[in-house]
C-alpha cells in the first residue's frame, strides 16, 4: 500500500471526536442555557429537512451562524442545545424549507446535505455537533405526538426530551444501533455491493440490531442472511454516529466459518471474497477494474483498511 493510505487510525473518521461539553445534567437550567446562547462566541446550526444552511463568507462556506444570522432566518420550528464550547452554546435549529429557499435566493447561503458537507471537508471541526443536531431535530419532527395517548407533546430539557401534558409520559431521542462487519477468511475478506452504492464501490455488510439481540448475534445473523456465510469469533473495532437519520454504526471484524456464498439478491447487488492484495489495490487507486472502498469519513473505510494493513491479525484485537 502507498504511504498516503497509512494515516493515523480513525483520524479521518467523520462525526466523532466532539470537544463540546454536553452538560446533560444541566439542560433543564433555562437560565444557564440562555446565558450560554447570549455569549459572544455562541453559534447556531440551521437545518432544513435533511440539509444545512452554510453562510457564504467570501469564497468560503461557513456552517457556524451567529445569533444575529440565525434570528434573521425567522422563528425556528425546533431548537436543541448541542453543547458548550467553553461558556458559549452550540445550538441546532430547524427551519422550514421555504425559509431555507429564501436564504438561498438571497445569494448569501448555500443549502447542502450533511453527507456532502462531510465528504467535501466543509465543516470538519463541527461534524460531531452537526450529527447530534441533525439526529435530535429530526427526532422532534417525527415524534411530535405522544405514543401513549396521542396528545401533542412539548419540548423540554433544552430539546432533549418531549413531555406529554396529558398523560405525563416522557419521550427521549432514539438512536438506532446498526452493526457493520467484515468477514475474514485468512488473507481474504468479504465485501458486498448495495444497489444504492456508487458504481464500482464495494463495502462491508451491515444491518440493524433487533430487540433482544446482542451486537455479536446481529453480526452473525446479518452476514448469514445477506451472504450465507457462517461466522465464529467476532472482534470489536470501533463505532461511529451515523446521522442518516439517527443511527450508530458499531464496527466488527469476524471469523468466517464457511466460504460458499448464498447471496440475498433483494438486499445486495453483489458479494464476493477479495484477496488482501486486491483490497490494497483498491486503497491505492490502482485496481484494474476501478473498484474502490467508501470514503475515509465512513467507518467501513477503516474496517476494510485495517484488514488491508493487518490481514487476519485484525481478529486478534
Amino acid at each position: 500500500m502507498s504511504d498516503r493510505t497509512l494515516t493515523e487510525p480513525l483520524a479521518s473518521l467523520g462525526y466523532i471526536g466532539s470537544t463540546l461539553d454536553r452538560i446533560s445534567e444541566q439542560r433543564g437550567d433555562t437560565a444557564l442555557i440562555e446565558k450560554a446562547r447570549a455569549h459572544a462566541d455562541a453559534g447556531f446550526y440551521a437545518l432544513a429537512g435533511e440539509n444545512f444552511l452554510l453562510r457564504k463568507r467570501g469564497e468560503a462556506l461557513d456552517i457556524f451562524l451567529s445569533p444575529g444570522e440565525a434570528s434573521e432566518l425567522g422563528e425556528p420550528i425546533e431548537t436543541v442545545f448541542v453543547g458548550l464550547a467553553g461558556n458559549a452554546a452550540r445550538t441546532g435549529i430547524s427551519i422550514s424549507p421555504d425559509a431555507a429557499e429564501r436564504a438561498k435566493e438571497s445569494g448569501e447561503y448555500a443549502v447542502i446535505d450533511l453527507r456532502s458537507i462531510a465528504v467535501q471537508g466543509l465543516a470538519r471541526d463541527h461534524l460531531p455537533a452537526l450529527a447530534s443536531a441533525k439526529a435530535v431535530l429530526l427526532w422532534h419532527a417525527r415524534h411530535r405526538f405522544c405514543s401513549n395517548c396521542g396528545t401533542e407533546t412539548k419540548s423540554v430539557e433544552a430539546g432533549w426530551r418531549r413531555d406529554c401534558p396529558n398523560c405525563g409520559t416522557h419521550h427521549f431521542p432514539r438512536t438506532d444501533p446498526c452493526v457493520i462487519m467484515l468477514a475474514v477468511d485468512g488473507e481474504r475478506c468479504l465485501l458486498g455491493r448495495s444497489p444504492r452504492f456508487l458504481p464500482n464501490m464495494w463495502s462491508c455488510l451491515a444491518g440493524f440490531v433487533e430487540p433482544g439481540e446482542s451486537f455479536e448475534e446481529a453480526v452473525r445473523r446479518e452476514t448469514f442472511e445477506e451472504a450465507g456465510i457462517r461466522l465464529g469469533r467476532v472482534a470489536y473495532f470501533a463505532s461511529q454516529p451515523w446521522p442518516f437519520p439517527m443511527s450508530i454504526m458499531v464496527g466488527f471484524h469476524a471469523e468466517a466459518k464457511s466460504v460458499d456464498l448464498d447471496i440475498d439478491w433483494k438486499e445486495l447487488e453483489g458479494a464476493r471474497w477479495f484477496p488482501r492484495d486486491e483490497v490494497k489495490l483498491m486503497f491505492e487507486g490502482r485496481h484494474p477494474d476501478g473498484l474502490f472502498t467508501p470514503p475515509p469519513i465512513a467507518i467501513a473505510h477503516h474496517i476494510i483498511r485495517a484488514f488491508a494493513e493487518k490481514g487476519a491479525k485484525v481478529l486478534e484485537s
